[in-house]
C-alpha cells in the first residue's frame, strides 16, 4: 500500500545524512499499554518492566482502576492511607517504572458498586465528589504521576453509562481535574480518552468533543484512541474517511482541528493505537511485516504532527481469545513479531522526490546520542549504505538516501546488535 508522502524536508538532494531534526512536538513519548501482561505475564514483575525498559518504552499507560482499589466504601477518602483502598498492584507497578526511569500515564477508571447505586464499574457515580476525594487520594500517594487520564473511551455505551459527554464531564472529567490539580498544581489532566467511532448506543469522538466543550470540560490535553476503522485499506496516512465523524490516525489532522476549535491549542495524548495481525485474527488482521512497517509510519506521523505529546502502542502480547484484541509486539506464545524491533527501531518514509527519499526514524533504547547504520537491499542483495551516523539527543534522525520504487532499507543498531524490520520505498 502506498503511504501518503509528506514533503516537509528541503534539500532532498543534497547531503546523505541530512542533520536530526527537532520533533513538531518536543517532547513526544513513544509507550505502550497491557495491564494484563504487566500483571500476569512470564517470569516476575520486575523481569517484565526491565524488558519494557531494555525495548526503549519511554511511557507506560495503566489503569487506575477505582472500583478495585476503593471496592469497599472508605471513610476518609482523600486519604490514601484509608483502611478500605488497597494500593498493592498500583503500587507495585508505579513504583517500579518510577525506579526504571519510565514515565506513567495513569488513567482513572470505573465507578465502585457503592458510588454509583450498585450498578456495574461503567455506569457513572451519582455524586461527583466520589471521583474527586479519589482522585485526590490517587494523586498524594503518587505524587511523582505527571500525566493523569479521566476515564476510557467513554462515548461508547460499554465503557460509561449514561453515554453522554455532559455527564462526562460533569461527574467524572472537572471533579477529577479539580482534584489532581489541587495535589499537584504540575500535573496534567487529559479528557476524552474517545474511540475513534461510537458504535452501538455511543456518540461520535466528533459529537463528543463538541458536547464536552457546552459542558465547559476542563483539560490540559485531549486523549483518544485513533485505531484504524478499516486496517485492511486504511494506513496511519491514507484511507481514513474525512468527511465522516469517526477519527482515526489517517484522519488526525480533523481532531486537531475539532480540539482547537473546542478547547484551544490544548496538547493531544494518542493513548491507544494498533494493528491486529493475520495470524492469529484472519479477517481484519493485516501482516506482520505491514503491522511492523505501520508501526513506523504511525511514529513519523505523531512526530510530526503539532502537539502530540504521546502515542501509547496496544498489547505486548495478544490476547488469547480472538474476540479481544491481536495486535501485541509478542503472539500469544510469546514469540516475537517483527514489530517488536520496529518498535525499538521505528523506521519510515517521511518523503519522495524523484530518486531521493528522506528516511526517518529512532533508536528509542538508551539516553543520548545513539549510533545506528543504514542497509539496502537492491535486487535481493543487502549492502551497507552509509556509514556510521548518530541521532539526535532523542534518539532520532533523518536521512536523505537514492534508491528506486520497491528497494528496501534496515537500519542496524550496534548497541542492540539487531536490524529493524526493513520496510520499501514507495
Amino acid at each position: 500500500m502506498r503511504l501518503r508522502v509528506v514533503f516537509l524536508v528541503l534539500g532532498l538532494v543534497g547531503a546523505l545524512a541530512a542533520p536530526a531534526v527537532g520533533s513538531a512536538s518536543p517532547a513526544i513519548r513513544y509507550g505502550i499499554q497491557d495491564d494484563a501482561w504487566i500483571a500476569d505475564g512470564p517470569g516476575t514483575l520486575a523481569e517484565r518492566l526491565d524488558r519494557l525498559h531494555t525495548i526503549g518504552v519511554q511511557i507506560v499507560r495503566y489503569n487506575l482502576r477505582w472500583d478495585r482499589i476503593a471496592a469497599k466504601k472508605p471513610t476518609s477518602p482523600t486519604s490514601p492511607g484509608d483502611p478500605a483502598y488497597d494500593w498493592t498492584q498500583s503500587d507495585l507497578v508505579l513504583k517500579g517504572l518510577k525506579a526504571r526511569g519510565m514515565a506513567a500515564l495513569v488513567t482513572i477508571y470505573g465507578t465502585p458498586t457503592w458510588a454509583n447505586g450498585h450498578r456495574g464499574p461503567q455506569w457513572a457515580p451519582t455524586q461527583a465528589s466520589s471521583i474527586a476525594a479519589f482522585a485526590r487520594a490517587a494523586a498524594k500517594r503518587y505524587s511523582w504521576v505527571q500525566r493523569w487520564a479521566i476515564w476510557n473511551e467513554p462515548n461508547q455505551a460499554r465503557w460509561l453509562r449514561p453515554t453522554s459527554p455532559a455527564v462526562y464531564t460533569v461527574r467524572l472529567l472537572n471533579p477529577a481535574y479539580t482534584a489532581i490539580h489541587a495535589v499537584n498544581s504540575h500535573a496534567l489532566v487529559a479528557g476524552g480518552v474517545t474511540a475513534p467511532r461510537g458504535n452501538t448506543g455511543g456518540v461520535s469522538p466528533v459529537d463528543w468533543i463538541q458536547g464536552m466543550s457546552r459542558a465547559g470540560a476542563r483539560l490540559d490535553a485531549y486523549a483518544h484512541n485513533p485505531y484504524p476503522l478499516s486496517p485492511h485499506t486504511e494506513t496511519p496516512w491514507n484511507g481514513g474517511c474525512a468527511g465522516c465523524r469517526t477519527i482515526t490516525m489517517a484522519t488526525l489532522p480533523k481532531l486537531l482541528h475539532d480540539v482547537d476549535r473546542a478547547f484551544g491549542t490544548k496538547r493531544i495524548w494518542l493513548t491507544e493505537y494498533g494493528y491486529q495481525t493475520n495470524p492469529p485474527d484472519r479477517f481484519i488482521g493485516v501482516s506482520d511485516s505491514l503491522q511492523a512497517e505501520y508501526l513506523g509510519a504511525a511514529a513519523l506521523r505523531a512526530y510530526l504532527a503539532p502537539r502530540v505529546d504521546v502515542l501509547i502502542h496496544f498489547l505486548v502480547r495478544d490476547e488469547p481469545n480472538l474476540g479481544g484484541w491481536q495486535s501485541g509486539l509478542l503472539d500469544i506464545a510469546g514469540v516475537a513479531k517483527p514489530s517488536y524491533r520496529a518498535f525499538s527501531l521505528p523506521l519510515a518514509q517521511e518523503a519522495r522526490r524523484g530518486s531521493q527519499t528522506v528516511l526517518w526514524g529512532q533508536v528509542r533504547p538508551g539516553a543520548g546520542r545513539r549510533t545506528y547504520r543504514l542497509q539496502r537491499q537492491a535486487n535481493g542483495r543487502w549492502s551497507w549504505y552509509g556509514s556510521t551516523a548518530r541521532t539526535s539527543l532523542g534518539g532520532f534522525y533523518q536521512r536523505s538516501v537514492a534508491g528506486r520504487a520497491g528497494d528496501r532499507f534496515r537500519v542496524w543498531s550496534p548497541a542492540l546488535q539487531v536490524f529493524s524490520p526493513p520496510i520499501p520505498l514507495h
